[in-house]
């Protein structure tokens, strides 16, 4: 069993470890209620599971060849449409300019979450036992051994199949828009913890592959400078730039409050980070790509941001689009 510990508790461990070169794993869900952190050597692989950018505490294996199944249960487009409502109200009186809208959709599968986790291909992919597992295409922050803090945006998805796929992504006034604001929220996010703080690399595409094919999703690169002994500092800087502002929205914290009343339930550790610190470098992701096990069932949650150039529509489809197994496709898994 994983204990979690309060937020000052999670920003204290994270501080001395990191003054002490400690390694350790942190896992912060999104109202930061439940933070846990435990040093690397002691948490326990049958009850989390870690592939942190390739640092893992378990031997690669071989995804099982059965034959695999996923089948999706939309939410009704109505009970989306009251939230959607509730939000594009809220831009439109001044209150937000982009908001993070995300549902849990029911989905049955053949797949434990155990077996999820192995089968999936992803950059940051959690496992907690009985409870969810992630598979994350994106990052949150970076830190390397010089203080270089780094952030790496999401925001904008479209299936690779259709012709001309990146140039639509890119050409999108709407993509484009959210695209920029949320560029401009993390730079100042960034700003309250480093200096220099700068755009590296703005609106590069990486392609994933799934069980219903390729999508496209455009991310930026954000970069700053932490001063020295920042190590000492790890929890409170980490802690400071939370929630992450591609899966929450600007001005963060009034959106924060529109979201949660139009989403009308905590989000948990969806949404929320999980990151290495290896004693000289840090790693972390947004916990997004997740699926939960509830006592109805398995819900995969997912979302999208919404703009005042938004449609209900394809806001709708952009999140069961999203509920995926990121596998390499191939016709036994495609879903039924």
């Amino acid at each position: 069993m994983i204990q979690t510990i309060d937020k000052g508790e999670a920003i204290r461990r994270m501080n001395f470890w990191g003054s002490e070169g400690e390694p350790f794993l942190f896992v912060i869900d999104f109202e930061l209620e439940r933070p846990i952190v435990l040093k690397l050597d002691e948490v326990p692989p049958e009850s989390l599971l870690y592939d942190i950018n390739g640092k893992r505490n378990f031997q690669k294996r071989t995804p099982s060849p059965k034959p695999v199944f996923f089948e999706k249960h939309a939410m009704p487009q109505a009970q989306y449409h009251q939230a959607f409502q509730l939000v594009m109200n809220n831009l439109k009186a001044g209150n937000s300019y982009l908001a993070n809208l995300a549902f849990p959709t029911p989905v049955s599968t053949n797949l434990s979450l155990r077996e999820a986790f192995f089968a999936s291909q992803a950059r940051y992919r959690l496992w907690q036992d009985n409870q969810f597992v992630c598979f994350s295409p994106e990052p949150f922050v970076t830190i390397d051994r010089n203080g270089q803090i780094a952030s790496f945006p999401m925001k904008g998805t479209i299936d690779a199949a259709l012709p001309e796929a990146k140039q639509q992504l890119l050409n999108n006034p709407k993509e484009t828009a959210e695209h920029a604001t949320i560029v401009d929220l993390i730079r100042n996010d960034l700003s309250m913890v480093a200096e220099n703080v700068r755009v590296k690399r703005y609106r590069y595409i990486e392609e994933i592959e799934t069980h219903q094919g390729g999508l496209l999703q455009s991310s930026s690169e954000i970069i700053g400078q932490l001063e020295r002994g920042y190590e000492g500092r790890l929890g409170d800087i980490i802690f400071q730039l939370l929630p992450a502002g591609s899966i929450s929205g600007a001005p963060k914290r009034k959106t924060v409050e529109i979201i949660q009343a139009a989403e009308g339930q905590a989000r948990g550790y969806y949404t929320g980070i999980c990151g290495i610190f290896d004693g000289k470098q840090l790693n972390s992701g947004v916990m997004i790509r997740f699926i939960e096990q509830t006592a109805e069932g398995m819900v995969f949650k997912s979302g999208g941001g919404i703009t005042a150039n938004s449609t209900e529509e394809e806001e709708y489809e952009e999140m069961l689009r999203k509920a995926y197994l990121p596998f390499a496709f191939r016709p036994e898994l495609a879903a039924r």
